[in-house]
C-alpha cells in the first residue's frame, strides 16, 4: 500500500483523479448518513460532517443505544474500519468497486455487528442522483490520488484550525460536509439572516433555512467540481453584503467567481507559495475582512488573536 511520502502540499490536479473524487464523494456520503440517520439534530448540520484524522475521515462516535460505534475511513491502509465500543470491528478494503457493492459491503458489516441502520439512499447536493444500491458507474479507487487528497485535507484542516483561533463569536469546527464535498469553517455575526430560498438537490427546504438562519462568513476546501475544474479554496458570505464581490483581497492570485457567487484561491497558488500557510491565511483572513467589513459586524466584539500553544486568552474586566 503506498504511504504519505512527498511534499505536505502535494498536486492534486482534478481532471487525473476525476473519477476517483466521484466515487469516493458518494461512499463518504453513504458513511456520512450512516451517521446523520442516528444523531439527533444540531443546528446548522453540525451533527453529520465527516472530520479529519491522522488516518483519513471519521465519522466520531455514532450513538447506538447505549453503545457507539464510529467509522473511518483509512487513506494510508485503504480500508474503511468499523469500531464498536464493545470492542468488535469490522474492515473492508478500498478498492475499486462499484457504489453498489461498498454500500451492501458497509450495510452487510454493519449487520454483522448487530447495527441495523436504514438510509436515505439517493445522494444529496447531486442532481439526477442514483440510488446507492443502483449505481454501478461510479466505481474508480485510485489509492495515490485518495491518499493526496486526504494530505491536502489534513494541511488544510490544520491551517482552518488555526485560523478558527482568532474568532470568540459563534463558529463552527472544522468539519467536512459530504455533501458538498469539502472542509469547511464557518462564523457567525451572532444576527439572524434572511429566509434562505435557495435549492439544493436531494436537501429539504428546511435544511437549507437551518443552515443559514444566521449572518455567516465561511471559507473551506474543495478538489473541483462545482463548476471548476481544479482545487481551490474559497470564501463566502451570507447574506451577501452589498459591495462584497469587489473588495480588494489577498493573495495575488484570489478572485470572485461570478458563477459561484464567493471568493476562490486555486490550490495550485497556495501549494507553490514560499509560505504556503501564510498565503492561505491571508486569503482566510482578508476575505473574513471583506465580509464583516460590506456587512457592518460588531468585529471588536467578535475577534482576539490568534492563538498560541499553551497560551491562554488574556481576558480584562467586565466592560
Amino acid at each position: 500500500m503506498p504511504h504519505s511520502t512527498g511534499p505536505s502540499w502535494p498536486e492534486l490536479p482534478y481532471a487525473a483523479w476525476r473519477d476517483t473524487c466521484a466515487t469516493l464523494h458518494l461512499w463518504t456520503q453513504i458513511v456520512g448518513k450512516i451517521r446523520l440517520a442516528q444523531t439527533p439534530w444540531l443546528n446548522h448540520s453540525w451533527h453529520v460532517p465527516l472530520y479529519v484524522t491522522a488516518r483519513g475521515l471519521s465519522t466520531s462516535p455514532i450513538p447506538y443505544g447505549a453503545a457507539s460505534f464510529e467509522i473511518e475511513f483509512d487513506f494510508n491502509q485503504h480500508v474503511l474500519s468499523i469500531h464498536v465500543s464493545d470492542g468488535t470491528e469490522r474492515r473492508i478494503v478500498l478498492r475499486p468497486q462499484p457504489v453498489a457493492d461498498f454500500y451492501a459491503a458497509v450495510m452487510a458489516a454493519l449487520a454483522d455487528l448487530g447495527i441495523v441502520v436504514a438510509v436515505a439512499e439517493y445522494p444529496c447536493e447531486i442532481a439526477g442522483a442514483t440510488a446507492f444500491s443502483q449505481d454501478r458507474t461510479h466505481a474508480a479507487y485510485d489509492p495515490h490520488y485518495a491518499q493526496r487528497f486526504w494530505r491536502v485535507l489534513l494541511q488544510a484542516d490544520r491551517v482552518l484550525k488555526d485560523f478558527r483561533t482568532a474568532f470568540i463569536g459563534k463558529c463552527s469546527p472544522v468539519h467536512f460536509f459530504w455533501g458538498s464535498f469539502d472542509l469547511a469553517v464557518t462564523r457567525f455575526s451572532g444576527r439572524p439572516a434572511p429566509l434562505f430560498t435557495g435549492k439544493t438537490p436531494g436537501v429539504g427546504v428546511e435544511v437549507m433555512r437551518d443552515a443559514y438562519s444566521h449572518e455567516v462568513s465561511s471559507a473551506g476546501f474543495w478538489p473541483g467540481g462545482n463548476g471548476i475544474d481544479y482545487p481551490a479554496f474559497y470564501s463566502y458570505a451570507y447574506p451577501q453584503p452589498r459591495g462584497f464581490p469587489g473588495l480588494a483581497v489577498q493573495p495575488h492570485g484570489a478572485f470572485f467567481s461570478e458563477a459561484l457567487g464567493e471568493f476562490l484561491l486555486p490550490y495550485d497558488v497556495v501549494r507553490n507559495a514560499d509560505d504556503p500557510d501564510g498565503t492561505l491565511l491571508a486569503f482566510l483572513q482578508s476575505t473574513y475582512e471583506a465580509a464583516a467589513q460590506a456587512a457592518n459586524w460588531d468585529r471588536s466584539a467578535l475577534e482576539c488573536p490568534r492563538g498560541s500553544a499553551r497560551v491562554p486568552r488574556e481576558v480584562g474586566p467586565a466592560r
